[in-house]
């Protein structure tokens, strides 16, 4: 009975796998090749991807993350990789790279506060502070002004 019981305790306190984002799966991602392949073959081998460049050359990335949680702890990275395919204005593939968790980028915050740009407002400037700002009575839009009801 004692021997159970230190079974299920041990097992209790393993650490919980799980996957997130894309599946990284090399032989497909190492498939892809610069110069063959283009937007709608790389869609159909890898699927879509996890986020797409908005600026500057068409790119996508595909990111794939496994973490490791034990029990009332938070989760920390066992292993993370990033797939950046890039293509040229006609659709091809230009480049594919590859990086991992070296590439993480932990930031700690600073204080409970974000810091702004601006000035500090008082409670009730917040609350009376737009008092005749806005569509006030004869401006354009207010109420009682040209055009108004």
């Amino acid at each position: 009975m004692l021997l159970g019981c230190a079974v299920i305790s041990l097992g209790a306190c393993s650490s919980i796998r799980e996957s997130r984002g894309f599946v990284d799966d090399p032989v497909l991602t190492r498939s892809i090749q610069p110069g063959i392949d283009n937007r709608r073959s790389v869609e159909g081998t890898l699927g879509r991807p996890t986020f797409e460049s908005q600026y500057g050359d068409p790119t996508w990335y595909y990111i794939s993350s496994v973490t490791g949680r034990r029990p009332f702890v938070r989760p920390r990275i066992r292993d993370h990789a990033v797939l950046k395919v890039e293509f040229d204005e006609t659709g091809n593939v230009v480049s594919v790279d590859r990086s991992g968790v070296e590439d993480v980028v932990y930031l700690q915050p600073d204080g409970a506060e974000t810091p702004t740009l601006g000035r500090e407002r008082s409670f009730l400037e917040d609350l009376f502070g737009n008092i005749g700002q806005v569509g006030g009575i004869g401006a354009p839009g207010g109420a009682g002004g040209p055009g108004g009801p």
